[in-house]
């Protein structure tokens, strides 16, 4: 049992290239994730929900056991590592990891209807919830875990922008707000109402509902939509340079050998 146990739980979390097992379960899977994406789109055309109802439902169904017979074998053979080697507080432990977490609430909105008597608005609304079956990619897409590995290694850069951006969004809101209110009332009626302009302003979109009318007022915007182009450049900086770091030190550990730590091709 235990070797089955090891086997399964190498198919279902530590893919290598070389297993064929392991990657067709990969391949698999992931096919079946975005056909249930699709679905989801597809079946909030009306009239395709009309026409195939019973041809969602039973993909629905099909789809959330697959899911959750891949759960429940992955909460069943976790214990064979090290970290989750106690049977009860291992697969609790488990459970609790951001990929489990997202596991669970991609079947959740199908189970719980049955168990929970719920208004239908709600249901419908629950059902949207599917959509984290896109998130269970992060398994499998080489590409999501390194942004995954990226927004952890930058966190400390990015929560400094976005303390940075929020301390400009409410600075040129006040300021905005005491400009234009006189000549605006109820477009700039408080700071609050005047940080959707700010809003819409720093991240250069400009849906154009908003604007300063006073000659201050169009300077201040002037100055302060510029900041917001150089301002929202910091994020993708500290994002593109962190993806090229980790793509070197991924090249840098290819080369390296696991058995001896010499470089590959060193005589």
């Amino acid at each position: 049992m235990g070797r089955v146990q090891r086997r399964v739980y190498e198919i279902l979390e530590r893919a290598a290239p070389e297993d064929r097992a392991s990657r067709a379960v990969d391949i698999g899977i992931m096919a079946l994730i975005l056909l249930n994406v699709t679905a989801v789109i597809l079946e909030t055309v009306q009239s395709l929900h009309r026409r195939y109802a019973f041809a969602f439902t039973a993909f629905e169904a099909v789809s959330v056991g697959v899911f959750t017979v891949e759960y429940i074998l992955r909460l069943w053979s976790c214990t064979t590592e090290e970290r989750f080697r106690r049977p009860v507080v291992g697969r609790l432990r488990f459970a609790a990891t951001p990929l489990a977490v997202v596991d669970i609430l991609a079947i959740l909105p199908f189970y719980l209807p049955m168990f929970l008597p719920l208004d239908l608005r709600f249901i419908r609304a629950i059902r949207l919830f599917r959509l984290f079956r896109l998130f269970k990619l992060g398994r499998y897409s080489e590409s999501l875990r390194l942004l995954g590995v990226v927004l952890r290694t930058r966190k400390e850069e990015l929560l400094m922008t976005v303390f940075t951006l929020s301390i400009l969004l409410i600075i040129s809101s006040s300021l905005m707000y005491f400009v234009e209110n006189e000549a605006q009332p109820q477009v700039f009626s408080s700071i609050p109402e005047a940080m959707w302009w700010g809003i819409v302003t720093l991240t250069t979109v400009g849906y154009g509902d908003v604007y300063p009318v006073t000659p201050l007022g169009k300077f201040l915007g002037a100055a302060i939509a510029l900041l917001g182009i150089g301002m929202f450049a910091l994020p993708a900086g500290i994002l593109g340079s962190g993806f090229i770091e980790e793509i070197q030190h991924k090249r840098e550990r290819r080369r390296i050998c696991p058995h001896c730590g010499r470089e590959i091709g060193e005589d």
